[in-house]
């Protein structure tokens, strides 16, 4: 009898492994390919001061350093662009930190922009450990340049430089607070793409058999031999938000989002310090696209947010940003667009 039983458990284990295989074989394509999305150029800016440093593993990375006009910054963003953007973004997303008196150092991640190719890594939408060993070269950059030292430092970053921003602060005692706009995880964002479109490639049915432990699992197995294939380590975003402590967020949620769904972010959310995180639903907003849908309001909260760093009371949302900056531009000079 205990031979009989031993056999059907390895026959079921033979099954369950063919089955994970072939499961895998599908997922894999699909799992690596980046959406498509659109990020039009923002115009450099003629006062930044072009930067230049290294990460931990040697690879030079280049941004810039935009100043308040007064010269004296009273506390220090560090922005970190989407997958397709640039540090010169910042221009767009940031542009009311700097009319309301904070330092913005913006960077470009490796094989991105102006920064340095890492042989064998071609980056997507995934957030990599190459993308958080980026954005703490930079934390440790202004943390150690002497007109930047001991300014309060908060992150602000886009889609998966958001990501990246967040695992940073998780690991960086230096980061007082982080905004995010758009921000997603490879884990929580594959599971539900998964169970939505399943039904094309197995029956109802059979996935109904499945439980969701065997599901997560499987999609485990994927990205396991996914990173070997691409030569990096991805980086599952909710392993790192419980350590975020009692930094403040802000995440920014974009209604009309056809690729991080608005129930996407409310899970995520989910994880985040309750405590210490306020979220922002922009109804109308596509996706990375909600300060172009309300500039005057996406001005206002970003630097209210900030404005907590600053041992003194928060800037008058009123009077945060001056009006020139309100008017719209022509999108192919200032803006970035993302479709």
């Amino acid at each position: 009898m205990l031979w009989i039983v031993l056999g059907i458990l390895a026959a079921w284990l033979v099954i369950d492994l063919a089955i994970r295989a072939i499961a895998v074989l599908a997922i894999l394509p699909i799992l690596e390919r980046s959406p498509p999305f659109a990020v039009e150029p923002t115009a450099p800016s003629p006062t930044a001061e072009p930067v230049t440093f290294t990460s931990s593993d040697g690879v030079t990375l280049r941004g810039s350093l935009h100043l308040p006009s007064n010269g004296s910054p009273q506390a220090l963003v560090i922005f970190c662009p989407e997958l397709g953007g640039d540090h010169w973004s910042a221009g767009w997303y940031c542009r009311a930190l700097q009319a309301a008196g904070f330092a913005v150092f913006a960077f470009d991640f490796r094989n991105q922009g102006e920064s340095d190719r890492l042989p064998n890594y071609v980056p997507i939408h995934w957030l990599t450990e190459y993308e958080v060993r980026d954005a703490e070269a930079a934390i440790d950059y202004a943390s150690h340049r002497p007109d930047l030292a001991g300014l309060p430092i908060g992150l602000f970053g886009i889609s998966r430089g958001g990501s990246a921003a967040l695992v940073a602060a998780a690991q960086s005692p230096a980061v007082r607070c982080v905004a995010c706009e758009g921000v997603f995880s490879i884990s929580t964002m594959s599971l539900h793409y998964t169970l939505r479109w399943s039904s094309l490639y197995v029956p109802p049915w059979a996935m109904r058999l499945l439980p969701i432990w065997h599901i997560r699992g499987t999609l485990a197995l994927a990205r396991w031999v996914s990173q070997r294939r691409r030569h990096c380590g991805y980086v599952v975003l909710e392993d790192w938000l419980g350590r975020l402590g009692d930094r403040s967020i802000l995440m920014i949620v974009d209604g009309r989002d056809t690729y991080v769904l608005p129930e996407i972010s409310e899970t995520l959310f989910e994880r985040f310090p309750q405590a210490t995180s306020r979220r922002w639903l922009v109804k109308t907003a596509k996706h990375n696209l909600a300060r172009e849908v309300d500039p005057e309001e996406f001005d206002g909260r970003i630097v209210e947010f900030f404005s907590q760093m600053v041992p003194r009371p928060s800037v008058p949302r009123s009077s945060a940003v001056p009006k020139p900056w309100l008017e719209r531009v022509p999108r192919s000079v200032d803006r970035p667009v993302s479709s």
